[in-house]
């Protein structure tokens, strides 16, 4: 049998007779999906009372209900019984990573989603494993149930070696490779570094150069307008960084796409009711504008997919069909793919979803196979889910720590200055706060004096002489214990917060044990786990398994009193986000990308 992955679907050029006399009704449709109210994503209108033709995994037609039936009598109906269909979901900037789940176990929840097509930035596995955890998310992808295809990452690592220690490095001459040896790279991951793009760095240029040259696309990930003209006279021509209204507006004058962020509004990550702003109140077109997720966890990918950020963008004010075209032909045409997706066109995939006025997928189609009915997983799909990609052992090997590791700093004898972190929700941005602390006669005392808790993070890739460095993070919230991870962005170094020593070392112990988790300890005892053992940030279970670990996570993650959620904390080493962070190389000013000393 046909593995059911993108492959399954012949090119069209191979089909085109085919599917010819199947619209002209010469020849009858494997497949009829009928009764349906058609959103076209083209004209955006929706068309009532139609039917689709599909033959080999494409449509052949759009067609007046009971045409098939009238012409062939008997065919394969799917009656849709007066739902909207809609062409499947487009999600152009997402890591597969941040779900914690491999891209065969992924599919599962985009499908029941309605999301049929994803552009990923495996950058994540490129900073654990470099060239070689691409290709294995390469391979991982062939299998999977979706169509899958890769911006090739751009900033590995995100700064410089000498301000984080990376597993990975991707050199101009790796990432051309990667182009040039793979079909679905089709174009460049989100260039992080936007400070040394502007400035006019020998690497950075290069590495756009790769790209540019064969003709491939440039995502972005900026901060600041001051930023925008120069990062687009670089070649870049897309971001889903728009924070605010302002931003985006200059973004899109500047010829650069929009792809509007959605996110749980629990977690940093829900920039789209603001930038959105730029059409509904300063009249700027959508045509130029996409919705995506970027990040999610297991949990939140099932209960907040792209559709739900299509439900956010008509809750913004846009309508129902302007909407969903933002979230399929959009992103299909920002990467020059909306002649095979992102919409239901003769000769398209018949990649469908059949949802209700709420425009809440109720069955996915993919590629003419019914996967999803009845928001459940068909057993075709759930055979498919069953044959997921067996990652390389190396994979299963990158946490590599010293035997013994400090992981807290001595207690200052006399009064100084700290140059503490300080969080605050959302949680991307951090906050620089130098603070004067007097002494005291132990660690608790002070936090408790000044609201902070230890932070540390330490090199796990085995490439120096075990980087430690040591932060205090102010108003975190933990009362108690310790949280640690191996997912620390985007070097994914392991970082740990705690109240003592002790747990954080429990917490420490438990990741080097798995090769890879986030976990919470109290009291000596391992609270809440979810093992990622590969690539320290993946597991290899299926999606729902992990989401009910992430649940407990979460509950307990709450439960110790911190203030920003664990995906937040995950970003604390994020070395090319304002205003300070720490790496394993020590805490970085990121505006001045210099190191600074924690006491002064």
């Amino acid at each position: 049998m046909t593995r059911l992955a993108r492959f399954a679907v012949a090119p069209l050029h191979s089909m085109t007779r085919r599917l010819a006399d199947v619209a002209s009704a010469r020849v009858a449709p494997d497949l009829v999906v009928t009764g349906a109210r058609v959103l076209s994503t083209y004209s955006e209108r929706i068309h009532a009372n139609r039917e689709i033709w599909i033959t080999g995994g494409r449509i052949a037609a759009m067609k007046p209900a009971g045409a098939a039936k009238n012409v062939f009598g008997d065919v394969p109906v799917y009656d849709a019984a007066g739902g909207i269909i809609a062409p499947g979901l487009v999600d152009p900037h997402i890591h597969i990573e941040s779900s914690m789940v491999t891209a065969c176990a992924y599919a599962e929840a985009a499908l029941l989603n309605g999301t049929t097509t994803i552009f990923c930035d495996s950058h994540e596995i490129g900073n654990v494993m470099d060239v070689v955890g691409v290709e294995a998310m390469l391979e991982d992808a062939r299998e999977a149930p979706l169509s899958i295809f890769l911006t090739v990452p751009s900033t590995v690592p995100a700064t410089s070696a000498a301000l984080e220690t990376a597993g990975g490095d991707l050199t101009p001459d790796k990432i051309a490779g990667l182009f040039d040896r793979w079909p679905e790279a089709v174009g460049l991951g989100e260039k992080m570094d936007f400070v040394p793009v502007t400035m006019g760095d020998e690497r950075s240029h290069a590495i756009l150069a790769a790209a540019l040259k064969r003709g491939r696309p440039v995502s972005g990930h900026i901060y600041g307008r001051d930023f925008v003209a120069a990062y687009a006279a670089s070649g870049i021509t897309d971001t889903h960084e728009a924070i605010d209204r302002d931003i985006a507006d200059d973004l899109l004058d500047a010829g650069v796409w929009v792809f509007l962020r959605g996110g749980p509004p629990t977690t940093p990550w829900h920039s789209l009711p603001q930038a959105i702003r730029t059409i509904t109140e300063l009249g700027a077109s959508h045509k130029r504008t996409a919705v995506c997720t970027d990040d999610r966890d297991a949990d939140d990918l099932l209960l907040f997919g792209l559709d739900w950020v299509v439900r956010e963008a008509v809750k913004a004010g846009m309508s129902p069909e302007q909407a969903w075209s933002m979230g399929s032909l959009h992103g299909a045409t920002r990467f020059n793919m909306d002649s095979d997706i992102g919409g239901l066109g003769g000769g398209r995939r018949a990649d469908l979803v059949l949802m209700d006025d709420n425009l809440k997928p109720q069955c996915t189609w993919y590629g003419g196979e019914l996967v999803v009915e009845n928001r459940k997983i068909t057993p075709k799909l759930e055979q498919a889910l069953s044959q997921r990609y067996q990652y390389p052992q190396a994979a299963y090997a990158t946490v590599k720590l010293p035997e013994k590791v400090k992981l807290t700093p001595e207690l200052p004898a006399k009064a100084c200055t700290v140059n503490a972190i300080k969080t605050a929700l959302p949680g991307i941005t951090l906050i620089h706060e130098k603070i004067a602390i007097e002494p005291a006669k132990d660690w608790p005392s002070l936090f408790a004096r000044y609201g902070l808790c230890f932070v540390t993070v330490v090199e796990r890739h085995g490439k120096s002489a075990g980087n430690v460095a040591y932060g205090l993070l102010k108003d975190f919230g933990l009362k108690r214990g310790a949280v640690a991870s191996s997912v620390g962005h985007d070097s994914h170094n392991i970082i740990v917060a705690g109240t003592n020593e002790a747990d954080m070392q429990v917490a420490v112990a438990a990741i080097k044990e798995q090769q890879g988790a986030v976990c919470l300890v109290a009291e000596g005892k391992v609270r809440a786990l979810v093992p990622l053992p590969i690539a320290g940030l993946l597991s290899d279970k299926r999606v729902t398994e992990v989401a009910e670990e992430v649940k407990a996570l979460k509950k307990e993650w709450a439960e110790a009193g911190c203030t920003i959620p664990y995906m937040g904390f995950n970003l604390i080493p994020l070395s090319v986000i304002p205003e300070i962070r720490i790496t394993d190389k020590g805490l970085v000013l990121v505006p001045q990308m210099q190191l600074a000393p924690l006491f002064e």
